[in-house]
């Protein structure tokens, strides 16, 4: 079958669609004929729209949700409406079912389905199940008891057991159906997985809902494979795509020791989320040595009460540790912290703050609020009713909710104000503030250095432009 694949996603600064990457190339692995369209590279995406299917003639079309919105509590901005106007110019220009996967949609699927007005959706894993749709519905067969496949009957939408599958079973990745050397060349990176799905228990976080509640690793062999392919068009900025690349801690290592074994470290750099435990100093040495040039550990906060209420497995003192063996393996490193949430006081805020002037990170990236995505411990605290004095934003999933501490909302931009100007590592997006404070998303500064020339992650960009 001729299968479409629609890349939705125009958030500028680019980052390059690893998912269809991987979808199209299941697709191509069983024998079906795939083309791609990436919107992010067109003006006006509803026409782009029309003048592709004018000339494809294709049986399936299936298009990827990134992100539902930009989750930042000051601005609040869903991409729902907008994506919602794709779905539509699409219905309009084919006849053919149209499918909707991605890891922004796999967190609310059903809301999205019930405005877009598609055929199918997919949640999860969409390398399985869509080469399996498409021959189903290029054979006239049914197709309604497909893994992952989220179905209408007697206007109900109905969602069918996920197949977890082993991530070896995927086929070998040439990282060719995606245009990944232009994303690099317009300020991105391209993008690697080498496991999929989180045990952790943290309140806020959506990807156990999103991609699975265990961990699935990738082989390590496989993964080195794909970075050859990717070093070998020139690509030398990548980014692990992983939840946390340090969890499990020895199938980090062993990415990282075969990594090195092929000399791939010395061809290429890359960036990563980590969690600040485990992270050993073998760790930190060996990701070195295999390329890694920054970590962003997502600290989340200074106080042990506080990473204990928001589910952290780890303490203040970890955080400590972990930025102490990266900056002496030679990693650069960026504190991610997470302001406001359930039970925020002045003297966690206090605490935190204290952190990170005692750990001295190159950059800090600051939350303020926490984002409320479906089926997570946050979810549930608002269907109690606990947190309904500190809630921002409406019952419909095309007004982002978020929680922020209403006892500590004067402090907290208070002292925004006072660290901005004084402290140039604090990246934020402060309400009242310029807009080269505020974090990645259409940052008008960041968008000026890539201008320059600088490509990578875009935390990494700004520090390095800010040391010359």
């Amino acid at each position: 079958m001729n299968v479409a694949l629609v890349n939705t996603n125009r958030m500028q600064p680019p980052v390059a669609p690893i998912g269809l990457d991987y979808v199209a190339e299941a697709l191509a692995a069983a024998g079906h004929s795939v083309t791609l369209l990436d919107l992010f590279w067109e003006d006006k995406p509803e026409p782009a729209i029309r003048r592709f299917f004018r000339k494809a003639d294709v049986g399936l079309v299936g298009m990827t949700l990134r992100n539902t919105d930009d989750c930042t509590f000051s601005s609040r901005e869903s991409f729902l409406q907008g994506f919602v106007g794709m779905v539509g110019a699409v219905r309009e220009s084919t006849g053919a079912p149209v499918v909707v996967g991605g890891v922004g949609f796999s967190v609310m699927p059903e809301c999205i389905l019930d405005r877009a007005g598609t055929d199918f959706g997919v949640w999860g894993d969409g390398e399985f199940v869509l080469p399996a749709l498409a021959r189903r519905l290029e054979q006239q067969q049914p197709c309604h008891d497909l893994p992952n496949l989220i179905w209408r009957r007697d206007g109900k939408w109905l969602r069918n057991p996920p197949y977890r599958g082993s991530l070896s079973e995927l086929p070998p990745m040439s990282r060719t159906w995606v245009d990944n050397r232009r994303y690099v060349r317009y300020g991105g990176q391209a993008g690697f997985e080498t496991k999929r799905g989180c045990s952790g228990r943290c309140i806020y976080c959506a990807d156990p809902v999103a991609k699975g509640g265990s961990v699935r690793v990738r082989p390590p062999g496989v993964v080195a494979d794909e970075l050859e392919r990717l070093t070998g068009q020139g690509i030398d900025a990548l980014h692990v795509c992983d939840g946390e690349f340090n969890m499990p801690e020895a199938h980090a290592l062993a990415v990282c020791r075969e990594i090195s074994r092929r000399g791939l470290g010395d061809r290429m750099r890359w960036h990563t989320y980590c969690a600040p435990a485990p992270f050993s100093q073998e760790l930190a040495r060996a990701m070195r040595g295999a390329g890694c040039t920054e970590i962003k550990f997502g600290a989340d906060n200074g106080s042990d009460g506080m990473l204990k209420r928001l589910g952290r497995e780890f303490t203040a003192e970890d955080i400590v540790r972990a930025v102490h063996r990266a900056k002496e393996a030679g990693i650069a490193v960026t504190l991610d912290l997470l302001l406001g949430a359930p039970g925020e006081t002045v003297a966690s805020i206090e605490q935190t703050v204290e952190l990170v002037r005692r750990v001295d990170p190159d950059r800090v990236g600051v939350s303020l609020g926490v984002r409320i995505y479906p089926h997570t411990g946050m979810a549930a605290g608002v269907a109690s009713g606990e947190y309904a004095p500190g809630l921002v934003g409406g019952d419909d999933p095309f007004d982002p909710l978020f929680f922020l501490e209403p006892k500590i909302v004067r402090f907290l931009f208070d002292w925004i104000q006072a660290v901005h100007g004084q402290d140039d590592r604090f990246c934020f997006f402060e309400p009242s503030g310029p807009a080269e404070d505020c974090d990645c998303s259409s940052n008008p500064q960041l968008m000026d250095v890539i201008a320059r020339g600088y490509h990578g992650a875009f935390w990494d960009i700004l520090r390095l432009y800010e040391k010359e």
